[in-house]
């Protein structure tokens, strides 16, 4: 008999299957064996550190394995392309900052992707600062006696670490440079944890990154942060002053760190994602470990980290323009 005659059988089909479609998306963490969190730099950075902080508790919120894979180079230029290939089932997800997402596509004319339209908001977790160190090597203990120290060289010459070209700590390099009156090169590495390598082996006399990737080495006293961005005074490191507090202004916007998704994700999924990792922020042990990173811990959701992204590409492209960087 045909299954118009049974219209109410026939309701409870079209809804079963309608659901099961649901279960599937709502539940696709859970259906698949693993989870990849692609991470743009190599083992041993700061960014690196907090990937594997989140994505040993992220298993346990998600209920499936959550791996941490180091697609290094071009300051994460590579591992966002990588995103963009990605199949669009929550299974592959992007942890990074600002760079990645944000300064790279204002710096390059074809950088591969296109954050807008390839990759979508999945939640974010953190804002940082970037700072400016010396190596051990380096007698200044403050801003003043850094300059002093470059001005001794001779030829007020010097090279400043920067772990990826083209980047936030690259402008701030030439900034410094601008206002005291230094000839200050900036040199870039694939990453931050090439550049400590070289700091800590006294290779070039200074550098410049986010706090989390100076943070051990400054408590350990084989660096020196002498200066930090944003407009107060970190907690980790209260006697370290501000880019603001010695006169240099317009880097108070603090950078943001955030997971991010192949566009075409489903919502349902990046909500569940989104909420899995609200409630791995509010583990005691992962707090004091992302703080004491020199992280400010805060979750985003994939609407908030969105508007934050967007907002910060919008200040850094007046920076970018105003300095007379020509996009490569």
């Amino acid at each position: 008999m045909a299954l118009s005659h049974f219209p109410r059988l026939r309701f409870l089909l079209v809804f079963l299957v309608a659901f099961c479609g649901m279960a599937v998306v709502t539940n696709s963490f859970a259906q698949n064996t693993t989870i990849k969190v692609l991470v743009g730099f190599p083992p041993g950075g700061g960014t690196d550190a907090i990937a594997r902080i989140l994505a040993e508790k992220l298993k346990d919120a998600l209920g499936t394995p959550v791996i941490v894979e180091n697609k290094a180079g071009a300051g994460g230029q590579l591992a966002a392309q990588a995103l963009k290939a990605a199949a669009p089932d929550g299974n592959t997800l992007f942890l990074t900052h600002d760079h990645s997402v944000t300064i790279i596509p204002l710096v390059m004319k074809n950088p591969g992707f296109d954050p807008s339209k390839d990759f979508v908001a999945a939640a974010g977790f953190a804002t940082f600062v970037n700072a400016l160190a010396v190596s051990g090597g380096t007698p200044a203990k403050s801003v003043n006696d850094y300059v002093t120290w470059v001005r001794n060289q001779g030829s007020g010459k010097s090279t400043v670490g920067v772990p990826a070209p083209a980047s936030v700590p690259e402008f701030l390099v030439k900034v410094i440079g601008q206002k005291y009156a230094l000839d200050l090169q900036a040199a870039p590495y694939r990453g931050s944890a090439p550049m400590m390598g070289d700091m800590l082996g006294n290779q070039i006399a200074a550098g410049i990154a986010s706090i989390p990737d100076f943070i051990e080495n400054h408590k350990a006293g084989k660096v020196r942060v002498i200066a930090v961005m944003g407009g107060a005074r970190q907690a980790v490191m209260p006697e370290v002053p501000t880019f603001s507090e010695l006169g240099l202004t317009g880097f108070e916007d603090v950078p943001y760190y955030g997971f991010f998704a192949p566009a075409g994700t489903p919502k349902a999924v990046l909500d569940r994602f989104s909420d899995a990792l609200a409630k791995v922020l509010l583990l005691p042990d992962v707090k004091s470990q992302l703080t004491a990173l020199g992280l400010t811990v805060g979750h985003m959701t994939p609407e908030q980290l969105a508007l934050r992204e967007r907002a910060y590409a919008q200040v850094w492209a007046r920076t970018i323009k105003a300095s007379g960087f020509q996009a490569q």
